[in-house]
């Protein structure tokens, strides 16, 4: 198996996780490492629809209900995992939604799309053996920062602010999550990927009509597709990357075409913030980091 001349490994024997594995993105990471020969478990909101979507998969399949937005059900699915995790794929999202609260009271773009990845990975971590991957979004540039002191933006809320943050969220994770592995001494990398412009269901849930039909015509005539979009997060899985790297497509900007390296903005390199998430997210979760530092 191939993607543009970048020969994929074989994952027989290998298990991987897929949050929001039904449709998109998700879906189409699953088909592509269970063609590696992976057993994929689709991590999934909706059992129904995950089972309908593992259907048109070939290749080893599970569906199993995890809903990012309660940490009860983050909680569950980490506490039945048994065996070795090769790929953590933290791929579930939502995107530019009406101000909401997730089951916890976060805001839902933050609760979902940072924080419950966050409490799963660490949930999880002591299993893995390959890689965490977390997919971020080109528009973390357009976030100047976390806002600590109101990360649930509570009077300055707009969808984009919100995802935007999230997004950043994912990549200073990322970066954070690798330099406390490198410190344990675990061979473990924290990588992150983003799809470029890729068309899928994801922003179809703004709750603007105008903004819903501009972003149709948008994936009809500029996107390209969910496979395309997928391919940065398995490049990220499987290929020689260092740790904390950031892959995405090379053409257009970062929007289109195969994927490879990425940048990100400096926001997204500020360690301290980095540091600074990492402890309010442990405060906010409950949850912290299971390994060992070896450095005492």
């Amino acid at each position: 198996m191939s993607m543009d001349a970048v020969t994929l490994p074989d994952l027989s024997g290998r298990t991987a996780i897929v949050t929001g594995a039904n449709s998109g993105l998700g879906v189409e990471t699953t088909r592509m490492l269970a063609g590696m020969g992976a057993r994929v478990v689709m991590a999934v909101r909706d059992v129904d629809k995950g089972r309908e979507a593992a259907d048109a998969v070939r290749g080893e399949t599970e569906v199993r209900w995890l809903d990012l937005a309660d940490l009860a059900s983050v909680r569950a699915f980490a506490k039945e995992w048994k065996g070795d995790l090769h790929l953590l794929i933290n791929n579930a999202g939502v995107m530019a939604i009406p101000e909401s609260r997730t089951k916890d009271g976060f805001e839902t773009q933050f609760g979902t799309n940072h924080l419950g990845h966050f409490a799963l990975t660490n949930l999880l971590l002591e299993h893995v053996t390959g890689r965490v991957v977390t997919v971020s979004s080109s528009l973390h540039r357009r976030a100047p920062g976390i806002e600590f002191d109101n990360v649930d933006l509570v009077g300055r809320y707009t969808p984009y602010r919100a995802y935007n943050q999230s997004k950043l969220a994912n990549l200073l994770f990322t970066l954070e999550l690798q330099r406390r592995l490198a410190d344990a001494g675990s061979p473990v990398l924290a990588v992150a990927a983003h799809p470029g412009y890729a068309a899928t269901n994801l922003q179809s849930h703004s709750g603007s009509r105008v903004q819903r039909a501009l972003l149709a015509v948008g994936n009809r005539v500029f996107a390209q597709n969910a496979t395309a979009g997928a391919l940065p997060t398995i490049y990220a899985a499987t290929q020689d990357v260092p740790g904390a790297a950031y892959a995405g497509p090379k053409n257009m900007g970062g929007q289109r075409g195969a994927p490879a390296l990425a940048g990100r903005s400096e926001a997204a390199w500020n360690s301290v913030a980095a540091h600074r998430l990492w402890a309010l997210s442990e405060e906010l979760t409950g949850v912290t980091f299971p390994l060992t530092s070896s450095t005492g």
